[in-house]
């Protein structure tokens, strides 16, 4: 007995496949000397097509500029050296202006000129093939790897599924004479497969639906090209579900002449690539060109840490320098988030929704006292109302002052209103839209601690020495009644309640130094999660899409913006591949 596939030998010599070119297969094959006279097969790919088209995440695609002719990069995720993207170089220290002015969806378009691979693998006969494909649309340090090794797995070993390297079964095989010709194996009907690293759980109380070998037989009928898509991810979800339809049937056309035929793909969608996916699926004719959908840590809901950043930034997060890499390079304060936030409908489209319940309230935002007891729970029924529209309250989403930075280009209030109306609208109308053939995974990982609410702590210091006498001292009742301008923010933690002062008493010949009441400090992480999006959040297709979801994977292990570079993360997306090419139409 031993582990299927076995190695042939001694066997005809086979040509390379070198890809397909118009719809024909074209082969590559070194020339010998004349006196060697083997046989040289050329083996036919399967006519069948079933392209994968990758969706990134928010910040995951390479922006350029349309102010100008020559449209310079202005987001780029190049990988300058230790995984370091290109973007933190250009961003890390530019000012909230500066942002506001150069990523504005209306200013902006995606940019196809990222960095591609200088090697071939799988169905890709010349690097320029990637670009071709999209793959220079997406950021090279947070997906190359992942893509690389899905064309090199779906495309790089041939039509057998009996000599695919992540499946296993057991089987017997002789063993051969010296010499002997051992003809490739073949795999037979009803066999139960094994994956290194698959989990044998999938959620508590679901088991990982087993994958046969008729999974494989079915699923090597098509060859299975990668693409990518990327789309302005500062412009609503809904314009960027456009584009990708517009991809999804440019790929189709493509694959769909001479000796192949193409009718469907299949999306793999990474973050708020999930939410442009569910979108697109609403278009007319999108459901029945699309095979099946994985979907990868996304905020189905939404997610709190949005809120929180676009209050205080990131830089408390992880410490700082170890925070999210791209994330912090959108800003490390509030006051930079919200400059680029607030006029980016496809950001805001990233916060909780009207569904967001960590818990059976759906009060996620609250204001605690000293004492640990909740002074201010929101939202009450609608956040777009209770907390995105508050335009007066210090504890409202957007500070509008910081909608005019310094150096940039101001928005108004009313246009940042539209933006939140546009984000209510998106989220009543993909609420329960999920492909009937859906796969999920997402992070609970308590060593990712994520945002599942926000909670700011009032610390009281009426025992300090800056104390004023007690009918001056601010009561958290108070204090959650008090306007931006009563509470000091520089769009870090914490915010400060200090003494009003007049201008005289601030500009005059001895001016005096407010005193501090009481600090607002925001609270770190209060759930688990993949380090931005909370279980809720990522659990919810369950709930929320019913029987469309086929199979929904909780993992550990990974955080949110490298999710696709985990071992375990592959073989699920394979795993979900294999399930959904199986049931994929066949073109006559």
């Amino acid at each position: 007995m031993s582990s299927v596939p076995p190695v042939g030998s001694n066997g005809p010599r086979v040509a390379n496949d070198a890809g397909v070119s118009n719809g024909n297969p074209q082969f590559s094959w070194n020339l010998t000397e004349a006196n060697l006279m083997d046989l040289v097969h050329l083996l036919l790919p399967p006519d069948q097509v079933l392209p994968v088209i990758f969706v990134p995440g928010i910040m995951g695609t390479n922006l350029k500029t349309t102010d100008t002719k020559d449209a310079p990069s202005v987001w780029r995720l190049d990988d300058i050296g230790g995984g370091i993207p290109t973007a933190a170089r250009q961003w890390i220290w530019r000012s909230a202006g500066t942002r506001q002015t150069l990523l504005h969806p209306d200013r902006t378009a995606v940019d196809n000129g990222g960095s591609v691979p200088d090697e071939c693998v799988g169905s890709v006969s010349a690097t320029t093939e990637y670009t071709r494909r999209g793959w220079g649309e997406v950021g090279e340090t947070s997906y190359q790897d992942f893509l690389l090794w899905l064309e090199r797995t779906l495309n790089g070993y041939g039509a057998n599924p009996a000599l695919w390297p992540d499946f296993l079964y057991a089987g017997f095989s002789a063993t051969p004479e010296p010499g002997e010709y051992v003809p490739p194996s073949k795999l037979a009907p009803d066999v139960p497969m094994r994956m290194h690293k698959l989990p044998f759980m999938a959620e508590p109380g679901h088991l990982v639906d087993s994958i046969w070998s008729n999974d494989l037989i079915a699923r090597a009928r098509y060859r299975m090209p990668v693409y990518a898509c990327g789309y302005n991810w500062l412009a609503s979800n809904n314009l960027a579900a456009g584009v990708l339809a517009d991809k999804i049937n440019a790929v189709i056309a493509e694959n769909n002449r001479g000796y192949s035929k193409c009718g469907q793909v299949v999306l793999v969608t990474h973050s708020m690539g999930g939410l442009v996916a569910r979108s697109c699926i609403q278009l007319d004719g999108m459901t029945d060109k699309i095979a099946g959908i994985v979907h990868g840590v996304m905020p189905a809901l939404g997610a709190a840490v949005a809120y929180r950043r676009c209050k205080i930034g990131i830089w408390d997060e992880a410490n700082g320098l170890s925070a999210d890499g791209a994330a912090l390079t959108i800003g490390r304060t509030g006051k930079e988030i919200t400059a680029v936030f607030a006029q980016a409908p496809g950001a805001l489209q990233l916060l909780p929704n009207q569904d967001y319940r960590p818990n059976q309230r759906g009060d996620w935002l609250r204001v605690v006292d000293p004492a640990g007891s909740p002074a201010l729970r929101r939202p009450l029924t609608d956040p777009y109302k209770d907390i995105y529209q508050e335009r007066s309250r210090w504890w409202g989403l957007v500070r509008e002052a910081w909608l005019a930075p310094e150096g940039g280009i101001a928005i108004r209030w009313n246009d940042y209103a539209k933006n939140i109306k546009m984000a209510a609208d998106y989220h009543a109308g993909v609420r329960t839209s999920y492909h009937p053939t859906t796969y999920v995974f997402y992070g609970a990982d308590a060593e990712q601690p994520s945002f599942e609410g926000v909670t700011w702590n009032v610390d009281s210091l009426a025992h300090d020495l800056y104390a004023v006498k007690a009918a001056e001292r601010t009561s958290t009742a108070k204090i959650v009644e008090m306007t931006f301008g009563e509470v000091t923010d520089t769009g870090e933690n914490p915010l400060r309640i200090c003494q009003q002062l007049s201008p005289e008493q601030l500009r005059g010949p001895y001016p005096m130094q407010p005193a501090l009441y009481g600090r607002l400090q925001c609270a770190l992480q209060d759930g688990v999660g993949d380090g931005t999006v909370p279980e809720s959040s990522g659990s919810a297709p369950r709930r929320m899409g019913g029987a469309a979801i086929q199979q929904q994977f909780r993992l550990t292990g990974f955080a949110h913006e490298p999710a696709y570079h985990d071992p375990v993360v592959k073989q699920v997306a394979l795993y979900s591949l294999m399930k959904i090419a199986a049931k994929a139409k066949v073109n006559a």
